[in-house]
């Protein structure tokens, strides 16, 4: 017997996740700026490093002076550059100005955004990353991009990596504020290319910060962010 076009739809959609009820679903954005400068050795890898070189250096191959000496004499000339380290520290970390991207720079970065958004306790404004209610887009990552476009205006300088979510969690009402619907929300991870400042909209207020200080901002998350974020 020929099964209905329905009858296999539904199995499909109840395998990769989507609710068939009036449970919402919300696609949010850790939009990511990577480090710029190499982070600092940690000083047990650096004391083992000197370890390893000084143990080489008892072992080396001795090479003739003569060689030695033409190995030195190239690539001198009138065009050498001087390189002048970047300083690690700039004027915005010593100020905390946490709306700029140009402070910790050996460490990842992280948008999150003060305003209104789906689930927040009486409507009033919260933290929270990009995000949006699933509706009708093609998939969840579109649903993930027109949520950072609406941010950012275009997606010009962002990278998404990937097309499946990289965590997800279930929000339940709580005793104290039953007026929230529970929802599924999914964490899509994008990356800031080539760029070193956006025009950030839509939103009250907004402040890149590291994962530590991301906690400071979710305490109620922290054990679910630590987690997924692996940095």
């Amino acid at each position: 017997m020929r099964r209905s076009l329905t009858s296999l739809v539904r199995p499909l959609t109840a395998t990769r996740g989507f609710s068939t009820n009036s449970e919402k679903i919300v696609a949010s954005v850790l939009f990511e700026r990577l480090p710029v400068v190499i982070p600092k050795i940690d000083p047990v890898v650096y004391a083992f490093q000197e370890f390893s070189f000084r143990w080489r250096q008892q072992y080396r191959r001795r090479y003739p002076d003569e060689f030695l000496d033409k190995s030195n004499s190239r690539g001198k000339g009138d065009y050498q550059m001087e390189y002048v380290p970047a300083p690690r520290i700039t004027e915005t970390d010593k100020t905390n100005d946490r709306k700029s991207l140009q402070r910790a720079l050996d460490r990842r970065l992280y948008l999150i955004l003060y305003g209104e958004t789906f689930g927040a306790p009486g409507g009033k404004p919260i933290w929270h990353f990009p995000e949006k209610v699933y509706e009708s887009e093609e998939s969840l990552r579109k649903c993930a991009e027109c949520a950072l476009q609406s941010v950012l205006g275009d997606l010009s300088h962002t990278y998404f990596v990937g097309n499946a979510p990289m965590g997800h969690m279930v929000i339940q009402p709580a005793e104290k504020m039953p007026d929230i619907p529970s929802y599924k929300q999914f964490f899509f991870k994008s990356q800031v290319i080539a760029s070193n400042k956006f025009t950030i909209g839509k939103c009250e207020d907004f402040v890149w910060v590291t994962k530590d200080e991301l906690m400071e901002y979710f305490p109620e998350r922290a054990e679910f962010l630590n987690k997924m974020i692996i940095s």
